[in-house]
């Protein structure tokens, strides 16, 4: 009942209601304290050593502290490791977005073992492209595309965002890089008279957007498509729907494990296509993946 982010009121009342007897939201609260000794140990147990691909991801949430309403995020890390399978890597709670504090993020991966990941796909938050270069420098970052198209369109009206959409398509799947940068400059072109700043973004982040172009379809599809963290983040995003407010920090983190872990109990398969993608990240990155 708590992954589901029902609060500590709401469990003891529907226990009450199912089971007749009372217990109260303390007892709910010391009961759920039991895992975190489980969450501290989940947080630093060992990892691979390389991982192709991982994606970084925020959700926000309210937060009580010291009376006070925040506004938190929840820093996913969803790694896709050797075998093609997903596997959440950690989870950090805060509002310290920089490249000292994505640095302090990627060290700790490191400390649990990590030596090489090949890419790291994200939206564009603070002092990750930075943090980056500093603790994995041959890693390449890869700008998420979907969100790249999401905040273009976040000001377009509803009867042209289809068309919009369909146009920057022709961007993110270019056969090579010039023709994506001749579609770039179409586009721009086409839409700059009612959308002065739309394309903006695009040609700010243009060498983070880059890296999916030496790839096949295939790969692209893993790398810039966030359905692998999506179906995640659809999880963690009924307990916002749940809870409008938590009452700690610590309270958000019981709920996001738990969350995590219920999601997580079905990942028992590879990612599609995972040889053909494999194969080709081998060639691309040479060396640096067990073959």
């Amino acid at each position: 009942m708590y992954a589901k982010g029902m609060t500590t009121r709401q469990i003891s009342e529907t226990i009450e209601d199912i089971y007749g007897f009372e217990t109260s939201e303390s007892f709910i609260s010391n009961v759920t304290d039991k895992i975190l000794p489980q969450i501290d140990d989940w947080q630093n147990r060992p990892l691979d050593s390389v991982y192709p691909i991982l994606y970084i991801d925020a959700i926000h949430y309210s937060v009580r502290d010291n009376g006070v309403i925040r506004k938190l995020a929840a820093y996913v890390i969803l790694g896709i490791n050797t075998d093609g399978k997903k596997e959440v890597l950690t989870i950090s709670v805060g509002d310290n977005e920089s490249s000292k504090y994505w640095l302090s993020v990627l060290n700790e991966l490191k400390n649990r073992g990590v030596e090489d990941i090949l890419i790291i796909c994200a939206d564009g938050v603070s002092g990750i492209k930075e943090a980056i270069a500093a603790a994995f420098p041959k890693t390449e970052y890869q700008r998420c595309i979907v969100y790249q198209v999401r905040n273009t369109l976040k000001y377009v009206p509803d009867k042209e965002r289809k068309i919009f959409a369909a146009d920057l398509k022709t961007i993110y799947h270019a056969p090579t890089e010039e023709k994506a940068r001749e579609a770039l400059d179409a586009v721009t072109e086409k839409w700059t008279t009612k959308y002065p700043n739309s394309m903006k973004r695009w040609y700010d982040n243009w060498d983070a957007i880059t890296p999916i172009f030496k790839f096949s379809p295939t790969v692209r599809k893993v790398i810039y498509t966030t359905n692998a963290i999506e179906s995640l983040n659809s999880t963690y995003r009924k307990l916002n729907r749940q809870r409008s407010v938590f009452p700690s920090d610590t309270a958000l983190m019981k709920a996001l494990y738990l969350a995590t872990f219920e999601a997580t109990k079905k990942w028992t398969t590879t990612i599609r296509n995972w040889g053909q993608v494999y194969g080709e990240l081998c060639i691309m990155y040479e060396g640096r993946l067990p073959e």
